[in-house]
């Protein structure tokens, strides 16, 4: 039986009125009908570099051959690359020769990563390394350009990525402030009855504060920063993702052969697509369409061994706290299909590695991505069924004229030369969070550029994203009383 428990009732209608509406509720009055422990507010958004997407670009297309352009060049030979130490400024000047990524951890695998991520083709976590979510994201992004899917980086796709190197510099410099280094906890235990005992599953290191801000796993970090103390005052290179994308999607179609999650708006057109745990064989993910039915911010989690399934001696209710580290992470997207939805992990380097137990696990950042584009009773969560892929259910995609990077064929071919981005001070205040048994982390730091102020982050304050969405800002996701409970995702 999948483990995650829907919402209650009073909490979903709630949530589908909010999302439906625009209604702004306080969190005060949302205390759930069956009397289960309130959510601890909504949380402080994970503050992303807020770069803006380019608009529409044109896209270029294959590389011109040199000489012959009749001649068909020799595939190149396999390229391994050891996980040989680089910088942030080897991400910015690393140059595309031809062929497939190298296997191993390279620069330029970072680089075409940070590229996906800024196409709204989330890699995961941006950690320099060739593997399963890394190919998974390129075929994305040729599904969404119509071109062959194969998840092989070549000229073509490499032409294509190009719009996105005008967005700004792939790298940045940040400095660690206090706020980054508060609220940590020491560890996370595995055992329920423990994790029930904590005021809240919050952050335990730095890097992964930073990770999750920046798309990074966490050892990339401190890969990119050798003999750096992560600690308030230091200065650390990190990537330069992008903003999220403001835009209302109608249609998700979870795949799980593939472990990708494609959200389309109104018009059919690809908004964004994220890499998923889907289900397990031992708990598969539902069948056929479904409906969102709300969202809630921040999750506590709700064990119950006599709904779901039994954790290790743990044979009572426990109600374990929120925080990015809970089993459901920062965001909950509730179906209408009862124990299932979209949520977040606290295990973003191993979405492909891990199983769930029926629900869609993305990385917290774009979980809370797409619970901004839905909209309760409106966006349909489509389910694949074996043998179904996302380009057999979806509009054929038009791919560019192959004569259009002919201009921009010396360009394509040329690695970065822009510095990362100096350390401007600018202080951030942290968000205010409802009142809750336990307080959220805000995020606050230094970067230039760009400025840490993120608009389309989830909201803390249920005003202040009502005056935001009144102003042209993204629709506020309100919070509501969850009480999601999923497995906690395999470490």
């Amino acid at each position: 039986m999948p483990a995650c428990q829907p919402l209650s009732r009073l909490a979903l209608l709630m949530a589908s009125a909010a999302l439906s509406f625009g209604a702004v509720t306080p969190a005060a009055a949302q205390a759930p009908a069956s009397g289960r422990p309130a959510t601890a507010g909504t949380a402080a958004p994970v503050h992303r570099a807020p770069i803006p997407r380019p608009a529409a670009a044109a896209l270029a297309a294959s590389v011109a051959a040199a000489g012959d352009s009749a001649a068909t060049p020799a595939a190149p030979a396999r390229v391994v690359q050891p996980n040989t130490p680089f910088l942030g400024s080897d991400i910015e000047a690393a140059p595309y020769t031809g062929g497939d990524l190298p296997d191993g951890r390279s620069p330029i695998t970072a680089k075409v990563q940070v590229l996906l991520d800024r196409a709204g083709i989330s890699p995961g976590v941006v950690d320099g390394f060739k593997g399963g979510m890394s190919t998974s994201a390129i075929k994305a992004f040729e599904r969404k350009l119509g071109l062959p899917t194969d998840g092989v980086m070549d000229p073509e796709v490499w032409a294509q990525l190009q719009q996105f190197m005008s967005v700004g510099p792939l790298t940045q410099t940040y400095t660690i402030t206090d706020a980054d280094a508060a609220d940590l906890v020491e560890s996370i235990p595995t055992d329920y009855a423990e994790k029930a005992k904590m005021e809240r599953l919050g952050y335990t290191s730095v890097a992964e504060k930073l990770g999750e801000r920046f798309h990074m796993d966490d050892k990339f970090i401190a890969f990119l920063n050798p003999g750096v103390d992560l600690k308030p005052g230091a200065t650390i290179t990190v990537v330069t993702p992008a903003k999220p994308i403001k835009a209302k999607v109608t249609r998700i179609i979870v795949d799980k052969a593939s472990g990708r999650v494609a959200a389309y708006d109104a018009g059919g057109k690809l908004v964004v697509d994220f890499p998923a745990t889907v289900g397990s064989t031992d708990t598969p993910s539902p069948s056929g369409k479904h409906f969102v039915e709300g969202v809630a911010t921040n999750p506590n989690y709700t064990y119950n061994p006599n709904v779901n399934f039994k954790q290790g001696k743990n044979d009572k209710v426990l109600t374990i706290p929120p925080g990015p580290n809970g089993p459901v992470g920062s965001v909950w997207i509730d179906l209408d299909k009862p124990t299932y939805g979209i949520h977040g992990t606290s295990t973003p380097s191993r979405l492909f590695r891990n199983e769930s137990h029926g629900c869609v696990r993305l990385t917290n950042w774009d979980a809370e991505e797409l619970s901004h584009m839905v909209k309760a009773g409106t966006t349909m969560v489509e389910f694949l069924e074996p043998g179904q892929t996302i380009a057999d259910v979806t509009d054929k995609v038009v791919p560019p004229p192959p004569a259009a990077a002919a201009a921009n064929a010396a360009a394509v071919t040329e690695p970065a030369t822009t510095e990362p981005a100096t350390t401007a001070p600018a202080a951030t205040a942290p968000a205010t969070a409802a009142p809750a048994p336990s307080t959220p982390t805000a995020p606050a730091g230094t970067l230039a550029p760009p400025a840490p102020a993120t608009p389309g982050a989830l909201s803390a304050d249920p005003l202040a994203a009502a005056i935001d969405a009144a102003s042209g800002g993204d629709a506020p996701v309100q919070p509501v009383q969850p009480t999601p409970s999923t497995t906690d995702p395999a470490r």
